[in-house]
């Protein structure tokens, strides 16, 4: 089956994460050491963890759940026993710094970018997270001029698997649900969340480590399974 349009997530799906969130998370502790931070390794994970926890707890549900910059000021704040704006923002900009550094799209990407051009599909990137570093990985990862349309959690004030990420970006295209499929690594927010608007889905995970179908439930079992990202060209194009 041809699809009109292709809902691409981004993290997980479009380039490996966890490389770049280890990459990021280095380069962070080695900013935090420069400025005077006494942190092995696993101090600054229980910092790192501590600041996640409670940025999670407060904002569960929005964009800033996500900021590395938000994490690093709280958890510096519970270390320090006190604020340290200078060093949350050392900290979360070496992390994202690391991180771009460390980004490298999935084998099989660019064709079957290649195959959904020459077919007339039109690609959009819908994903959680602040705009600034999606946009940021989107250019790093030079697909900025492949993809029609960017939807963020940010800008839409809700995280998949709310329907409004998909709505948005359904509306902006101007494609009915039925006319589109949502490729993504998370059987929560990608697959169910696609299912309930209606879009068919397709599951890919960058590490291959991916539940069988018959150990999900019935809304988070997706349309499609890719074993590569290059077999999509055959589903969506």
């Amino acid at each position: 089956m041809s699809y009109e349009a292709v809902l691409f997530d981004l993290d997980n799906t479009l380039y490996p994460y966890a490389p770049c969130n280890e990459a990021g998370k280095r380069a962070a502790l080695d900013a935090l050491r420069e400025r005077g931070y006494e942190l092995d390794r696993a101090a600054f994970d229980d910092l790192y963890a501590a600041g996640r926890r409670e940025t999670k707890r407060e904002t569960g549900g929005t964009a800033a759940s996500h900021s590395r910059h938000v994490y690093f000021k709280r958890g510096l704040s519970r270390h320090a026993g006190g604020p340290d704006p200078a060093g949350a923002l050392a900290a979360g900009d070496a992390y994202w710094n690391g991180f771009l550094g460390a980004m490298s799209l999935c084998d099989g990407v660019e064709a079957v970018f290649d195959a959904l051009d020459a077919a007339g599909a039109d690609v959009a990137v819908v994903t959680n997270l602040t705009t600034r570093v999606q946009l940021r990985k989107l250019v790093r990862l030079g697909i900025d001029d492949r993809i029609d349309l960017l939807v963020t959690s940010e800008e839409v004030g809700r995280e998949k698997p709310s329907a409004l990420p998909f709505t948005t970006a359904l509306a902006a295209l101007d494609h009915r649900p039925s006319e589109a499929l949502a490729v993504g690594d998370n059987v929560e927010t990608d697959v169910s969340g696609a299912d309930a608007v209606g879009i068919d889905s397709a599951l890919f995970v960058a590490d291959g480590d991916a539940p069988p179908n018959a150990d999900l439930p019935a809304r988070q079992r997706p349309d499609h399974r890719l074993d590569a990202f290059a077999d999509l060209t055959e589903v969506a194009a």
